[in-house]
């Protein structure tokens, strides 16, 4: 005696339900096609890690200005503060990727993070893709104007006298190692002192509370230029095209020094590849206009621009050589 199983087929119900969603894939796509052809169709929040007015503000105010008009739609600013702007690239690094949240900073900056905070709320090469850059930033060590240190072999003969009684202000994540290996390239004693954004540390550096800050160039050498305070050297290895007059690091006195922050846009993994062209495009297309690269001049940043796929590769390199940085300057993780 043979026993027979019934076998249920589909019912009429199910025939439809799967027949209608057969049919309406097409449109589903053609819809997201459409949006992504009509992008942007509201406003861009360009997030900025540092406050209104400072150095980094600036700089993201610009470049957003600039490439509107090749992205076609309004670009607005969002300031985060805090950790050094690791707030800021966190905060993006969750956001939805749909182009409408976006990060113009250094992603340098972000690459830094993951060896400088034990937990920075993202992994770099898996959150992140990076679509252009536009320049170079080294560090700008800088004293009062009426300082009498004229040089920075000058500064580091004060800065041995004065052992761990000399102190030293940074507010971004490249100043923080160049200060430190500085520190610790000539087995000074001196104190670093964080500061949340570099107008709360102008008082301190006028006053003497602060034998003198590393600021980032934005800040420092349109004022040095200006006279309101005088740049000693900056941290990149050879003279900047667009500062030739100021001295490196490397050549006054503490040699091997070469952080160099770039700047770019950067945005959370996942755009449509349309919406992430036309991004980048727009970046690239204002990051190559010769008003940029002039407007870059004057604050002693050279003109730096690559596209998408050395932008990732330069970032994932980042990381790499963040370690060694940190591990140098002997910084501890936070």
């Amino acid at each position: 005696m043979s026993t027979h199983s019934k076998v249920s087929g589909p019912s009429r119900r199910h025939v439809v339900q799967g027949g209608l969603a057969l049919a309406s894939a097409p449109f589903l796509v053609a819809g997201a096609q459409a949006q992504d052809a009509n992008y942007p169709s509201r406003e861009v929040r360009a997030i900025c890690g540092f406050a209104a007015g400072s150095g980094a503000d600036i700089f993201v105010r610009y470049f957003t200005e600039k490439m509107q008009p090749f992205l076609g739609g309004t670009i607005i600013i969002e300031n985060r503060v805090g950790a050094g702007g690791n707030i800021a690239v966190a905060h993006v690094a969750r956001s939805k990727p749909d182009g409408y949240t976006i990060l113009v900073n250094s992603p340098s900056s972000i690459a830094a993070a993951m060896s400088l905070y034990k937990d920075p709320g993202y992994d770099a090469e898996a959150a992140f893709d990076v679509l252009g850059s536009v320049c170079l930033l080294p560090s700008a060590v800088s004293v009062a104007p009426d300082s009498p240190h004229k040089t920075l072999p000058d500064l580091i003969k004060v800065l041995r006298e004065k052992g761990d009684k000399a102190s030293y202000g940074v507010i971004a994540p490249s100043a923080r190692v160049a200060g430190a290996m500085m520190k610790d390239i000539l087995k000074l004693k001196v104190v670093e002192v964080p500061y949340r954004t570099a107008a709360d540390s102008v008082n301190d550096l006028q006053s003497g509370v602060v034998d003198f800050m590393v600021y980032d160039p934005i800040f420092a050498i349109p004022r040095h230029r200006n006279g309101k305070l005088r740049v000693l050297a900056l941290s990149a290895k050879e003279r900047m095209t667009t500062a030739p007059d100021l001295p490196t690091m490397h050549e006054s006195g503490v040699p091997g020094v070469n952080v160099v922050a770039w700047w770019g846009l950067s945005v959370p993994k996942g755009l449509p590849p349309a919406i992430r062209e036309k991004l980048s495009k727009a970046f690239l297309q204002m990051a190559s206009l010769p008003s940029t690269k002039a407007w870059l001049a004057e604050y002693g940043c050279d003109s730096f621009v690559i596209g998408p796929e050395e932008g990732q590769k330069r970032m994932i390199q980042d990381v790499q050589d963040w370690r060694g940085y940190v591990k140098l300057a002997n910084i501890p993780t936070n």
